[in-house]
């Protein structure tokens, strides 16, 4: 952080893929991090672009999933229920897989 609180490369927009159940899909992700000082830790959030085979699975239940955002590793990532666009919201806790 620098001497106002603010992250490096806050947000990230690009390519990853989301790996569910038994297949890698790719999307393109918007994604924040934002620092909470009251738990210590970093959390991070954001949206997929639209996906028929994401929504329909997340529709279904799928809540867990691992994101892979190129040049990192596999992380885990919870998803929530479907915006009326397509995209689907996620959340992250900790580093934020484009820091690393």
């Amino acid at each position: 952080m620098d001497e106002l609180g603010r992250l490096p490369d806050e947000e990230y927009r690009g390519p990853a893929t989301l790996h569910v159940d038994d297949a890698d899909l790719p999307v393109h992700i918007r994604v924040a991090a934002r620092f909470e000082p009251v738990e210590g830790r970093l959390r991070w959030a954001g949206r997929t672009s639209a996906d028929d085979r994401l929504r329909e699975r997340v529709g279904g239940g799928l809540r867990d999933a691992e994101l892979t955002i190129p040049g990192s590793a596999p992380m885990r990532v919870r998803l929530s229920e479907p915006d009326p666009w397509g995209g689907v919201r996620l959340s992250g806790t900790g580093t934020p897989p484009w820091f690393r």
